[in-house]
């Protein structure tokens, strides 16, 4: 009988032995082994409960994404990783993680003016996959945080289902949304203005490391006004159960 190959192979393999043996038939075996990792820290995220630590002691990882454009459906893809980790009220720049991605596409020059990543640098960068399993392992268990965090979620669960077949179970924490609900009368809320207000130094805008910081910086804000606005919100569960009702 004859040996299948390609897609058939890999049919073969994931009955006998599972997804991870079928995709290390098809792309290598360090890719799989990557795979599994993102799966691995994927499967312990939803054993892990926040719910009842102290927003002033969670463990926060802040982090940013940019991208090509912001249509995953059209085939825009991540082009760089920021994120630093916040701990006991203190951004710890020590333990901070930034990559450029090669988004196997060009990258227009609207996007090259605005962050400043050219289609040479990108073409230099490592493949999604060695990256997205770099800041996995980067994120762990830990809470995320970002701004506008819709964007984010929608070009990471994008990737980590194009990598490894599998979605983000992290619990993520939008500072818009605390922004809206902690100063509900600005007439934006983007960035930029909020940085403003809150008197933090602006620099590298949209350098996926520095706008992390920065929105890490808005996050200790936010952190000390929900102590000061609602005493009674001390948990990452209350402050859940409290945006959901209002």
């Amino acid at each position: 009988m004859k040996e299948p190959s390609g897609i058939g192979k890999m049919w073969n393999l994931y009955k006998l032995g599972g997804i991870t043996p079928a995709i290390a038939s098809v792309l290598g075996a360090n890719h799989a082994q990557q795979m599994a990792q993102i799966r691995s820290l994927n499967r312990l995220q939803q054993k892990t409960n926040a719910w009842d630590k102290k927003l002033t002691e969670l463990d926060i990882v802040v982090f940013d994404l940019e991208t090509t454009g912001f249509s995953v459906t059209n085939g825009d893809a991540i082009i760089s990783f920021g994120a630093v980790a916040v701990r006991d009220g203190c951004i710890r720049e020590e333990e901070s993680f930034y990559s450029l991605v090669n988004p196997k596409r060009s990258i227009p020059s609207t996007i090259t003016e605005l962050t400043g990543i050219t289609n040479e640098m990108a073409q230099q960068a490592e493949e999604l996959i060695d990256v997205l399993s770099a800041f996995m392992q980067f994120v762990g268990k830990r809470v995320l945080v970002a701004h506008a965090s819709g964007h984010d979620k929608k070009f990471l669960n994008q990737a980590l289902w194009k990598t490894s077949k599998t979605s983000l179970n992290h619990r993520v924490i939008d500072t818009m949304m605390l922004a809206k609900w902690l100063e509900p009368s600005l007439p934006q809320y983007d960035l930029d203005s909020l940085l403003q207000r809150h008197q933090i130094p602006i620099h590298n805008r949209h350098h996926a490391y520095s706008d992390a910081w920065m929105t890490a910086h808005l996050w200790l804000n936010y952190i000390q006004a929900i102590k000061e606005k609602k005493p009674n919100i001390n948990t990452l569960g209350d402050l859940y159960a409290y945006l959901s009702q209002h």
